[in-house]
């Protein structure tokens, strides 16, 4: 087994790979943490979390058969179908957000693909919160080139791509979407000039292996996604992978070290299923690397915790929103 330098780890590299993903997977976990801390503390400031808001812009009536998903209509969930917002709903939820502490505002609609009236309404949306000097960030579904473009005139600074499991693993997931399709909007979104938000999910039945080659499939592409989501699956009654065993918090943990070391300048989002996680899990995951949550009661469709629990936590942790005033000395 290829097995890496562990002192040369934090330069960028893109040509990983598999077994030395794979042997940096499997060190002693005590040992993958120390290394994972060590290199986020040279690109950044390991008491500091990127905050950003979620806003379901458009909810229910995809058409996607993701087996994870509640807005699918192939699925009997208590998930309801609303149209796409109004820019003035819009607004409010982003100077909300931003009164919140978020510096990044993410707004999700549930297409496989948007319609050209569709985009012209979200590029409205990006330009509106974007004035309020927030980041700008969107999922939307698959893209065309042309789309892509149209997005980034429009001011769109992050799109949101998950690739959400190994190419191996990705069929007994979803089979209305092939893994090609998403690598094409990735890199519609990369040829645009948007950076990338890509990650995937956690905890659907995949293999170790296939953790392994999801983020070595990450850390192998041209230029790194600027921010990777780490999800760990919420299990909503009605979709297929309801029942499924629960996670183990450490397997969680070391995937989030392991990307940290091959994508040692990505921010890496600790995302959905926060409230299934107590605070000495998102503590480790922070100390492996993670520096970027999602703030509001809600993840699109899903709950998340509350501002108040994730600012006592801050607290107990000595961590500070990325964007706030450094702490006085003396």
């Amino acid at each position: 087994m290829d097995r890496p330098d562990l002192d040369s780890l934090g330069s960028v590299r893109t040509d990983w790979t598999l077994e030395e993903a794979r042997a940096i997977f499997g060190l002693p976990f005590n040992d993958l943490l120390h290394h994972a801390q060590r290199v986020h503390r040279l690109t950044f400031d390991p008491n500091r979390i990127q905050v950003s808001t979620l806003l379901s812009i458009k909810t229910g009536g995809c058409p996607e058969d993701c087996a994870y998903c509640p807005q699918s209509v192939r699925y009997e969930t208590t998930v309801g179908r609303d149209d796409l917002l109004d820019l003035d709903e819009v607004k409010a939820a982003a100077q909300t957000a931003r009164r919140n502490g978020a510096t990044r505002f993410c707004m999700g609609a549930a297409y496989r693909n948007p319609k050209p009236k569709q985009l012209e309404r979200i590029k409205d949306m990006v330009r509106e919160v974007r004035s309020m000097g927030l980041e700008t960030c969107a999922t939307l579904g698959m893209l065309t080139p042309g789309q892509a473009r149209e997005l980034k005139d429009a001011g769109l600074d992050y799109y949101n791509h998950n690739l959400d499991t190994s190419e191996a693993f990705y069929g007994e997931i979803i089979t209305t979407r092939t893994y090609q399709d998403r690598l094409e909007t990735l890199e519609a979104v990369r040829e645009a000039g948007i950076a990338v938000c890509c990650g995937g999910i956690l905890g659907m039945g995949e293999s170790e292996l296939d953790r392994v080659q999801l983020l070595h499939t990450l850390a192998t592409m041209p230029r790194h996604p600027e921010s990777v989501p780490i999800n760990q699956l919420v299990q909503v009654e009605g979709t297929p992978l309801h029942g499924r065993p629960p996670l183990d918090p450490l397997d969680l943990v070391r995937t989030i070290a392991t990307a940290r070391l091959l994508m040692p300048r990505s921010y890496l989002r600790l995302s959905a299923g926060r409230t299934d996680m107590d605070d000495a899990v998102q503590a480790l995951c922070f100390l492996a690397g993670a520096n970027s949550i999602f703030y509001g009661e809600k993840l699109l469709t899903t709950p998340n915790p509350g501002r108040s629990h994730d600012e006592a936590l801050f607290a107990r942790l000595g961590l500070r929103r990325e964007g706030d005033a450094p702490e006085p000395v003396g």
